[in-house]
């Protein structure tokens, strides 16, 4: 199993995350990861830790899907890719409605084939063996809609990438956009994850992986556990249980919660009703202390670093790729690495 390391979402200063970065790349780790929300963009850090760092992958986790066109995703994928010298992992993800339609003012509607075409654009331009042409039905090139001057010619890429094909990760939580991933993806970026319940939560990716006619080794599962230091396991579940019960419980209007629908498929559909009817009725604190012990020590690591090496044993015997911490200790990147 390798060995990942995620950035934060809110822009640290960069002289926080290169010694990181730097020490993690001493030791071993295999990668890391990139965020991007509604601040800092996912690409740009990694545009400058291809120039302080020799040996570790830099991947996206995730490039927003509707901030960028196909083509501009694979133009940066390309230009990193050099920059890196064939280190980049695009991964890539739709976000949220609120984040789609609030900050980027794009549709969040049909994301399975927005994802499929977008997909199929960004790979044939990465690879250049022609001009691009498209006839979907979300992505047309060339754009012959409204608006159109109707003199656009199919293009291709001025640059010959260094890698016709640069491996692609999807960020996924429901099933179908899951089963989508096993067709196409050659990773999986997961949020909640844990080995007890492997079978289950692999089944909609499985499904894909057959549809396809691919094997499960083609896919890669890269889960991105949440990370509590404490001085006891308890202090740690204290800690995320808030959090979760946010993530389990949240229902917004019109809407579905997949987190919600992760947790019943472990198992948990007593505890997670009874977080969502909480929170419906204004008792986050009834909400929070719902969110069970067992979950909390499934999905992450929690507690003393020794009870953390505990834990991340479990993993080791998973089908899980690449663990992805995001966390700055270098004490536990050092025993995730001997252990993983």
């Amino acid at each position: 199993m390798r060995l990942g390391l995620a950035l934060g979402y809110g822009g640290e200063p960069i002289e926080q995350v290169l010694p990181i970065v730097e020490h993690a790349e001493r030791i071993g780790v295999d990668s890391v990861w990139s965020v991007e929300e509604y601040g800092p963009d996912a690409v740009s850090v990694l545009g400058y830790l291809a120039a302080r760092t020799e040996r570790i992958g830099l991947g996206t986790a995730v490039m927003q899907i509707p901030a960028r066109t196909p083509a501009a995703t694979a133009m940066t994928a390309m230009t990193l890719d050099v920059l890196s010298e064939g280190r980049f992992h695009l991964g890539l993800g739709l976000s949220v409605p609120w984040i789609v339609e609030g900050w980027h003012g794009q549709p969040y509607d049909r994301p399975l084939r927005r994802t499929r075409e977008y997909v199929d654009i960004v790979r044939a331009a990465v690879a250049r063996e022609e001009r691009v042409r498209y006839d979907g039905e979300i992505h047309q090139l060339p754009y012959r809609g409204p608006g159109s001057s109707g003199r656009a010619r199919p293009v291709r890429s001025e640059m010959t990438p260094l890698r016709p094909r640069i491996p692609l990760y999807l960020g996924a939580i429901g099933p179908r956009n899951l089963a989508l991933t096993g067709e196409i993806a050659d990773g999986w970026l997961c949020g909640l994850y844990a080995p007890e319940h492997e079978k289950a939560l692999t089944a909609p990716l499985d499904e894909g992986i057959a549809r396809a006619g691919r094997s499960p080794e083609d896919v890669a599962i890269c889960p991105i556990p949440y990370v509590a230091h404490a001085d006891t396991v308890e202090e740690g579940r204290e800690a995320l249980r808030p959090l979760f019960a946010h993530l389990l419980g949240a229902v917004g209007p019109g809407g579905r919660n997949t987190y919600f629908d992760v947790a019943l498929s472990m198992g948990y559909e007593g505890a997670a009703r009874d977080i969502r009817d909480r929170m419906a009725d204004g008792d986050k604190p009834g909400a929070v202390a719902a969110v069970p012990d067992r979950f909390l020590e499934e999905v992450a690591l929690l507690g003393p670093i020794p009870a953390m090496r505990d834990r991340l044993a479990a993993w080791r015997e998973s089908r899980v790729d690449t663990l992805i911490l995001l966390d700055r200790d270098p004490g536990l990147l050092e025993v995730a690495r001997e252990v993983l």
